[in-house]
């Protein structure tokens, strides 16, 4: 009878499992028989939040473009661009506990093995795509040469001023990056983060004719927040979470509700976004000087750079999606046109961050554990399309004859197109490591049937095989003595 049960129990699961089907027969029915002006409407309530975002931009390039020819002052385009400096502290501030509660819960969540797994992967994504990335840049480097005809460029006329920084040693970068992965201080790891400082020492006596001058490196704390340290934090404590066991469960679920909280803020931020987005780009159309005569230029470094990622972003990363998953990337794709504008418009990952988590989850389905445990990750370290440009620009700057240029409005411009390319890159890796994980849970669900079914197999073998004569011992006497009296 346990055997019927299983049995049954599985036929009653395969019934719950096909009742979605006939409900979503009957909803393409509904839709078949809905007029053109009730599909519209229906689009339109379904798609609201990414038409007003493309919207904004269109409108934020536009009102840009009048507002140039009014020459408004300094404080008036402070008070122009007011609504999009909101729209961007609004996401700054939910970055945080987004990203902490995010990674201890999706941490939390996935065993020791999955999570290692998974981190290999992307670690694996996210270094593959970058070298990519900048052997793309280097060969349209070679091949576009940028600095050719750039000679003549006049740094004055396009006032690319700026300070001149020291020269940081490779190996202080790297003791940096190992400083900063270990906070010493996690709540000044908020909102500060360290870095290498270098003042110059003199040694010896002057009177005696042999001082020399030393460069000693010097740490400091610079404002920004140190995103490196927290991660790790966040991802160790979610780990350390679930070794604790049934102990660990209450602060796994306070971590859980903080980030659903959170995910409600995001969600109501994200409808001030296209508000934001207009006056953000508006206001930077402002603010650039001369657009006409920097492009003319530097035409040639701006084109390869922006080829470059137009390459990296509508070639690469797509197949790599696809040669993953065989399923069509842009239709992948097109569910995230609202973090792919905001992303133009904000210039930042981070900030980018709480509305591409909402809409991968939303509008593609992608396993919460994933999205929250690999998103902020690549939006910390994956940087595809600051690859692009940064190998660009250094080849350009060879090219030049060693004349250094320091084009702040340059990577305003090219700040845009790398944002979008590195969002890309991590949302396509959000769903390759999705599309695995799902492999890997039916993978574990056709195991567990097999296992179930094998079973009942195995008894009723046991039962009519016959080279196992025991069973039927106790009922041979009685059929002889049956025999006997028929006899």
């Amino acid at each position: 009878m346990e055997n019927t049960n299983e049995i049954n129990g599985q036929a009653a699961n395969h019934t719950e499992y096909t009742l979605p089907a006939a409900e979503v027969d009957t909803d393409a029915k509904k839709d078949a028989q809905l007029t053109a002006q009730e599909k519209f409407v229906r689009f339109l309530k379904r798609h609201l939040l990414v038409i007003l975002t493309v919207s904004g931009v269109l409108a934020g390039v536009g009102i840009g473009m009048a507002v140039r020819n009014m020459n408004l002052t300094r404080a008036q385009m402070t008070y122009f661009a007011f609504p999009g400096e909101m729209l961007l502290r609004m996401l700054k501030m939910i970055i945080l506990p987004l990203v902490v509660c995010s990674l201890i819960s999706g941490a939390a969540s996935l065993d020791t093995r999955s999570l290692g797994k998974l981190g290999g992967i992307a670690i694996a994504y996210f270094l593959v795509t970058t070298l990519i990335a900048s052997s793309i840049a280097i060969a349209l480097a070679f091949i576009i040469k940028p600095g050719v005809g750039a000679g003549a460029l006049n740094t004055n006329s396009l006032r690319l001023t700026g300070t001149v920084t020291n020269n940081k040693e490779t190996v202080d970068s790297f003791l940096d990056l190992a400083r900063n992965l270990f906070p010493a201080n996690l709540v000044a790891a908020a909102f500060r983060s360290y870095a290498t400082d270098y003042k110059t020492v003199s040694i010896g006596n002057a009177t005696a004719g042999n001082l020399t001058y030393e460069k000693i490196p010097t740490g400091s704390e610079i404002d920004g927040m140190n995103i490196l340290g927290l991660v790790l934090f966040a991802i160790v404590f979610g780990i350390a979470l679930r070794k604790l066991g049934p102990e660990g469960e209450d602060l796994i679920k306070f971590f859980n509700s903080f980030n659903e909280a959170t995910m409600v803020l995001v969600s109501w931020i994200m409808w001030y976004v296209p508000i934001g987005i207009m006056f953000l780009v508006g206001s930077k159309l402002v603010e650039m000087e001369d657009v006409v005569l920097l492009v003319t230029s530097l035409g040639k470094y701006i084109f390869a750079s922006i080829l470059g990622h137009l390459i990296h972003g509508g070639i690469v990363l797509p197949l790599i999606y696809f040669g993953f998953t065989r399923k069509n990337p842009f239709s992948f794709l097109s569910g995230l046109i609202t973090p792919f504008t905001t992303a133009f418009a904000t210039c930042s990952s981070s900030a980018t961050l709480p509305s591409m988590i909402k809409c991968i989850e939303d509008n593609n389905g992608v396993d919460k554990r994933i999205s929250r445990f690999i998103l902020p990750i690549g939006a910390t370290v994956n940087m595809d399309g600051a690859a692009i440009f940064q190998c660009i620009a250094a080849v350009f700057i060879a090219q030049l004859n060693n004349v250094e240029l320091n084009a702040g409005q340059i990577f305003t411009i090219l700040d845009r197109t790398t944002t979008v390319v590195n969002v890309e890159g991590d949302a396509l890796g959000a769903g390759i490591l999705h599309h695995i994980n799902q492999q890997e849970m039916k993978k574990q669900a056709e195991l567990e049937t097999v296992r179930v079914e094998a079973i009942p197999n195995i008894k009723s073998e046991e039962e009519t095989s016959p080279l196992v004569t025991h069973q039927n011992m106790g009922v041979m006497p009685s059929r002889k003595g049956d025999l006997e009296s028929v006899l």
